[in-house]
């Protein structure tokens, strides 16, 4: 896809990550709208994935670590075809497989089941050593909330990604500066993120704006270089990026939107794809 293609399918994930979390009457918006270009770029763009064969051994993974931002996840898989997009709207209902958080189980495509912090990298970094070990060519990719790197098991798991060398693993952190609490950096700062990440001896790339395509674009041609190293992505974000009134606003890190609120984030979002349509 070009990069216009990529930001107007962005978009169109960021109208279904708002009407999933509204129909739901529940959810975390602020954070799946922050990474909604990072899904959008690697299910449409990076990852050897087919939505038809989801359990092809020879399939490139991702965990997403940050687990509770899973109508983002949804979104982004239901507009690459592995479900319907109308099912959006059944988020958080009982019955349906778009539970709040990742079920494996639930929904084919999602590669490992998540939601308690910390521990989606664990899984991630297992994956990847199988993959050395069995020799096949597969890459694992994982997301972590800059929120959730506060969590120890997440520097257990560099430490050992970066000793094995795994260099079929890239992790990327959505750095949007904002928990539930408030900023990272009042709550328990885990400043500097990439300094740490180098500790533990991966390869770390920093991406200005990792709302934009073309950054990432690079960034992901730049990891794709690296060998016999874990590849760091740090992307720094907006949280709520894209709905005016979520933006840098830790409220919204997990408050469903009102019927009234709802009618204003998707005319903002209408907005954007009109301005768009325009390139």
């Amino acid at each position: 896809m070009t990069t216009l293609e990529l930001q107007k399918m962005a978009n169109e994930v960021r109208k279904s990550i708002v009407t999933g979390v509204h129909s739901a009457k529940a959810g975390h918006p602020g954070g799946s709208l922050s990474a909604a270009d990072l899904f959008t770029y690697l299910y449409f763009e990076e990852m050897n994935i087919d939505p038809k064969n989801p359990t092809d051994p020879d399939r490139d993974r991702f965990v997403l670590s940050k687990g509770h931002t899973a109508p983002g996840y949804y979104a982004a898989m239901a507009h690459r075809g592995y479900f319907p997009v109308e099912e959006m709207v059944t988020l958080r209902h009982i019955g349906s497989h778009l539970q709040g958080h990742p079920c494996m189980q639930h929904l084919p495509g999602v590669d490992m089941s998540s939601g308690s912090l910390g521990q989606g990298i664990s899984a991630a970094v297992g994956m990847a050593l199988s993959g050395k070990m069995d020799g096949k060519s597969y890459h694992v990719y994982t997301l972590l909330g800059d929120g959730e790197i506060q969590e120890g098991q997440v520097w257990e798991a560099a430490m050992f990604a970066g000793h094995r060398k795994l260099d079929n693993l890239t992790v990327i952190v959505d750095n949007n500066g904002l928990q539930i609490d408030g900023n990272i950096a009042d709550v328990c700062s885990p400043y500097p993120i990439d300094k740490k990440f180098e500790a533990f001896n991966f390869y770390v790339i920093n991406v200005a704006d990792g709302n934009d395509m073309e950054q990432l674009a690079a960034a992901f041609a730049e990891a794709k270089t690296v060998k016999d190293k874990p590849v760091a992505i740090i992307m720094k974000t907006v949280k709520g990026k894209g709905v005016s009134f979520m933006e840098n606003q830790a409220s919204w890190h997990g408050t469903a939107p009102n019927d009234e609120q709802y009618a204003i984030a998707m005319a903002d979002l209408e907005k954007v794809g009109e301005a768009l349509c325009q390139k």
